[in-house]
């Protein structure tokens, strides 16, 4: 698959990019895509949620009523679950939720999700550029000339670049990441993937390695 690379002024530049089919064009795998999308979401989980048991709280143990008699059900201490204020049964205890997945499952996944992008022609390649200094309203200009300024963007650069990356920060339906970075939650998770001209060869070498 061939695309045409675009400058930041949304012209064709008359250059081309190959899209390498052993990438773009195998077939998705939904359950491998399913599998790291969930480890992704899963290692953002904190799991740092707690409730108090029975033995953590303070209070009395003295039987409040009567076994019998009172016409009720049965109840203990203060500190019993039935009551309000009282303890929590099986409440939630601090836990780490990340898991792992292999290498060659999350390499596929990847491969899956971009062979996604390309056969719904959600890709645009811009040729590299930098902007002299961070500024947001040059980031928008380049959304609308590429004509993605009203979806859901995902910019991939070959490496770091900090005015790219501030110019795009106060955007709240834009991310910027390099291609290192990538992955199937983030490449699935935008209507219009940009990819810099340079970022093809790197992602052709991180999952053909």
């Amino acid at each position: 698959m061939e695309l045409s690379v675009f400058n930041i002024s949304g012209k064709d530049t008359g250059k081309k990019v190959s899209l390498d089919d052993a990438i773009y064009g195998i077939e998705p795998n939904d359950h491998v895509l399913w599998l790291d999308v969930k480890q992704y979401l899963a290692n953002q989980r904190q799991g740092t949620h707690k409730s108090k048991e029975r033995s953590e709280l303070s209070g009395s143990t003295r039987k409040l009523i009567k076994q019998k008699g009172g016409g009720g059900a049965r109840r203990g201490d203060i500190k019993s679950p039935i009551l309000v204020g009282g303890a929590r049964v099986f409440g939630p205890k601090p836990r780490d939720y990340s898991f792992k997945l292999n290498k060659k499952v999350k390499v596929l996944a990847r491969k899956s999700a971009l062979a996604y992008k390309a056969k719904d022609n959600q890709i645009v390649v811009v040729e590299d550029f930098n902007f002299e200094t961070p500024k947001t309203k040059d980031f928008i200009a380049l959304t609308k000339s590429l004509q993605v300024a009203d979806k859901k963007v995902v910019l991939v650069l070959s490496d770091q670049n900090k005015n790219v990356y501030l110019s795009a920060r106060n955007l709240e339906r834009v991310k910027v990441v390099t291609a290192s970075e990538i992955n199937a939650y983030t490449i699935l998770n935008c209507s219009s993937l940009i990819m810099a001209e340079s970022s093809v060869a790197v992602i052709d070498k991180l999952l053909k390695a």
